[in-house]
C-alpha cells in the first residue's frame, strides 16, 4: 500500500506506474482517492471548528449558570446538542470515507523499481544470467512421474481416491529424497546466518490482506469454513505476519528467518501439458527465507537472497538461470522480482523453481511493521525468496541426476541426509 502523501503530491507518478504495469483500468482509483481524501480532510477541518465552538459555548453555559440565568443556559445547551449531533454524523461519514479510501489504496500497485523491464506478461521477462552448463544426455529422460514410478516412489491413483486431483503419495527412497532436500536446505540457510522457524500453518484474514493482493488471495487461499482462518499458500505469509503491529529497534535489524511449512493452494486456472504430474499441485512443502530490514539495505538483501538459491541448486548439480520479472508480471505489492529457473533436460528448457521479491514497505504499511529510529519511527522493508520447493525441486533433481543405467546420483551435500547413499537404484 502506498503512502497517501505520494498520491497527494504526485498523482501522475502513480498513474504512470499503473501504465507501466498495463493496468489502465485502475487509473480512476487515483482520482477517486484524491476526491475522497479532500472530502475527508475538509470534514476533519469542519469537525475541529465545531469542537472549538462547542468548547466556547460550554464555557458560556458555565457563566450563565453562575449568573443564575438558568433558562438562557438551557437554550444555549440546545446549540451544544445540535453540534454534538452534527459531529456524530460527520464522524460516521469520516469512518465510511476512511474505509473507501483504504479499499482503493489496497488495489493501487506499488511503485516498481526503475530497473524493472517494461513488459505486458511473463513472456517478456528478461534472462539475466545462467549458472552451470545445461546438458541433454544421449539417453532418454522420462517424464518425472515415470521416473518416480520406476522406484515405486509415487502413488497418484490412491491420492485421487483419497483427495482428488492435485495430490500425491511419495513413497520409499523418493519420499526420503524429498525430505533430504528440505533438511539440506534448512541447514544451508542456517549456515548463511538465518534463524530457523516453523510457523503457524493458518493465518487470519488481516494477515492475508496484509501480505498479498486480493487477486492473489482469491486464486490461492483455502479458507477454513466458519472461522477467520486461511491455510497458508507459503510460509512467507506467516513469517511476515509474525511482525504485525510491531516496532523494531534499528539495532535488531535485519531480521533474517528461514522457515519450513506445508503449503496449500487452489491453483485456480487452466495450465499447460507440462503442468501435469506433480509440477502444479494443491499441497506441497517448502523452505522459505524472509528478511525484514531498513529501506536502504533492501536491495543488497534482494541480491544476496536469490544468490543463495542459485548456490543451493548448483551444489546439487542442477543448472539454473535467473529471469528478471517485467512490469506486467509483477504482483501489485512487488517493487522488483527475479525468478529462478532450473534446467529440464527432458524438455530442453528451463522451468520455474523459485522466486525472490523485494516488496519495499508495502507489506509493512498494511501490517504496521515499523522501525524505531533516532528521528522517529518509519516503515520497514520486507523481502521473501524460495529456498527450495519439492516437488518441483524433485523434478529438476531427478532429470539432472538420472544416469544412463537408470540409477539416480546423490550429490555429496545430500548423502548425509540419505544415510550415506551415493545413488538410488
Amino acid at each position: 500500500m502506498l503512502d497517501i502523501k505520494l498520491i497527494r503530491s504526485d498523482p501522475e507518478l502513480v498513474k504512470e506506474n499503473m501504465r507501466k504495469k498495463f493496468q489502465e483500468e485502475k487509473l480512476h482509483l487515483v482520482d477517486e482517492v484524491l476526491e475522497l481524501d479532500a472530502a475527508f480532510r475538509a470534514s476533519k477541518a469542519r469537525g475541529d471548528e465545531l469542537r472549538q465552538q462547542r468548547n466556547a459555548i460550554s464555557k458560556e453555559i458555565g457563566k450563565l449558570m453562575g449568573q443564575g440565568k438558568k433558562d438562557e443556559a438551557e437554550k444555549t445547551k440546545e446549540k451544544v446538542q445540535a453540534i454534538a449531533g452534527e459531529l456524530m454524523e460527520m464522524e460516521k461519514k469520516e469512518a465510511e470515507m476512511t474505509e473507501e479510501i483504504r479499499k482503493r489504496m489496497l488495489v493501487i500497485p506499488n511503485i516498481i523499481d526503475p530497473s524493472v523491464p517494461i513488459g505486458r506478461d511473463d513472456s517478456e521477462n528478461v534472462e539475466l544470467e545462467k549458472f552451470g552448463e545445461p546438458v541433454v544426455p544421449q539417453y532418454e529422460i522420462p517424464y518425472h512421474t515415470d521416473i518416480m514410478e520406476k522406484f515405486s516412489g509415487i502413488d497418484l491413483d490412491s491420492a485421487r481416491k483419497t483427495s482428488g486431483n492435485g495430490f500425491y503419495y511419495l513413497m520409499g527412497d523418493i519420499a526420503r529424497l524429498h525430505s533430504a532436500v528440505l533438511s539440506y536446505a534448512r541447514d544451508f540457510m542456517i549456515s548463511k546466518g538465518f534463524t530457523y522457524c516453523i510457523p503457524p500453518f493458518m493465518i487470519r484474514s488481516d494477515v492475508v490482506t496484509g501480505v498479498m493482493s486480493f487477486a492473489e488471495m482469491e486464486n490461492m487461499m483455502y479458507k477454513i469454513e466458519g472461522e477467520d482462518l486461511y491455510l497458508i499458500g507459503t510460509s512467507e505469509h506467516s513469517m511476515i505476519g509474525k511482525f504485525i503491529d510491531t516496532i523494531l529497534p534499528e539495532d535488531k535489524l535485519p531480521q533474517t528467518l528461514t522457515s519450513y511449512s506445508p503449503c496449500f493452494r487452489k491453483e485456480v486456472g487452466a495450465h499447460g501439458i507440462e503442468e501435469r504430474g506433480v509440477y502444479r499441485v494443491h499441497q506441497f512443502e517448502k523452505q522459505e527465507m524472509i528478511v525484514v530490514c531498513k529501506p536502504e539495505d533492501s536491495m543488497d538483501w534482494y541480491h544476496k537472497m536469490w544468490n543463495f538459491t542459485v548456490e543451493l541448486f548448483r551444489s546439487m548439480d542442477i543448472p539454473v538461470r535467473t529471469l528478471e520479472c517485467c512490469s506486467g508480471d509483477l504482483a501489485d505489492l512487488k517493487v522488483k522480482s527475479v525468478d529462478i529457473e532450473a534446467w529440464s533436460p527432458r524438455q530442453k528448457k528451463y522451468f520455474e523453481v523459485g522466486s525472490c521479491s523485494n516488496l519495499g514497505d508495502a507489506q509493512a504499511r498494511r501490517l504496521g511493521i515499523r522501525i524505531k529510529g533516532k528521528e522517529g519511527n518509519y516503515f520497514a522493508h520486507t523481502l521473501n525468496n524460495t529456498v527450495v520447493t519439492p516437488p518441483r525441486m524433485l523434478i529438476a533433481f531427478l532429470e539432472n541426476n538420472l544416469q544412463a543405467d537408470d540409477s539416480i546420483k546423490i550429490p555429496q551435500p545430500l548423502q548425509m541426509y540419505m544415510g550415506g547413499m551415493t545413488e538410488i537404484r
